[in-house]
């Protein structure tokens, strides 16, 4: 019987799938795999189902001219922990789960971009630690989204559904940058750079994948080019932000605030950022909906099964 072999516990209905198509084993614990037990897996098991944090690098590939496995079905849509070429280099399909972390992720987004403005991690601070003595006028005035501009880094799919919260939910305006012009159902204006993007917008929602391409994309450059009261948003990756440049960007009022549900080196958070009321963070919660991580669990389930019945995966990247 095939041997699959998960990284990481997913939901009991999708294990439960997958114990029913395949020789299963379940990793039980949480963090990333070591060095050693990626290269087990790939050697003990025909099909992995690895997730963030699982970094199958070129050298863990390279380790073997031949691996027993011949699938990663990635938990997750992004991918830039699993070096692709060198995987098929070494005879591996990689797959992943676009789709279904859309609307998660762009909802997470949304918490981030209210709870920034708006300041309510702040304020909830305040009640939990006794210090609210009562409503008054000008007690944690914060801004107000409607009629604000947002700027969408990345116009994919979550981008998308992010401006579409946006526009039609809020009243906000849209802009973005992105490698080409999209067809939208909205009204919303390209900008020929992400220098011009930052400098237009009271909020810069970042919705690009993760990569060597995007590493530092946010940098202390167009964080200068930010006005003074937006406030940044990052659902993405936390590599494609340059943390300390942030840090500098959020202590000096450089900019008015940040919503972060990633970190350039999670799960390290640094104290700077704790230490700040202008900074909203969550621990990675971007689809943390059983729904949502559900859906997740059974496309990776159902491109294993596609790929040992000798057919193409539905989510080959």
């Amino acid at each position: 019987m095939t041997k699959v072999f998960m990284t990481r516990p997913l939901p009991d209905s999708v294990q439960a799938a997958a114990a029913a198509l395949f020789d299963l084993t379940v990793r039980p614990m949480t963090t990333p795999l070591t060095v050693e037990e990626m290269r087990a897996a790939l050697s003990d098991y025909d099909g992995v189902v690895p997730t963030l944090g699982d970094m199958f690098t070129a050298e863990i590939f390279a380790a073997e001219p031949a691996w027993r496995c011949q699938i990663l079905a990635n938990f997750g849509v992004g991918y830039n922990h699993i070096d692709v070429d060198a995987a098929a280099a070494s005879g591996l399909t990689v797959t992943n789960t676009p789709g279904a972390v859309t609307d998660a992720t762009a909802d997470t987004a949304m918490t981030l971009m209210l709870m920034s403005a708006r300041r309510a991690g702040e304020g909830e601070r305040m009640v939990r630690a006794g210090h609210w003595g009562g409503w008054h006028p000008t007690q944690l005035l914060g801004m107000h989204l409607g009629g604000k501009t947002v700027g969408i880094v990345g116009m994919g799919r979550i981008g998308q559904a992010i401006a579409r919260r946006c526009h039609f939910g809020f009243g906000m305006n849209v802009a973005y940058h992105s490698r080409s012009a999209k067809t939208l159902d909205f009204l919303a204006e390209q900008k020929d750079s992400l220098l011009a993007l930052a400098a237009a917008v009271d909020v810069l929602v970042i919705a690009v994948p993760g990569g060597d391409e995007t590493h530092h994309l946010i940098n202390a450059d167009v964080l200068a080019a930010m006005q003074g009261h937006a406030h940044l948003i990052n659902i993405a990756r936390g590599n494609v932000v340059e943390e300390a440049a942030l840090i500098s960007a959020l202590a000096s009022g450089q900019i008015g605030g940040a919503g972060l549900d990633v970190y350039e080196f999670e799960p390290a958070v640094p104290d700077a950022l704790k230490a700040m009321e202008n900074v909203v963070l969550l621990p990675h919660i971007g689809t943390a909906a059983l729904e949502v991580r559900e859906d997740m669990g059974m496309m990776t389930v159902n491109n294993l099964k596609a790929f040992f019945a000798g057919e193409a995966p539905p989510n080959k990247v």
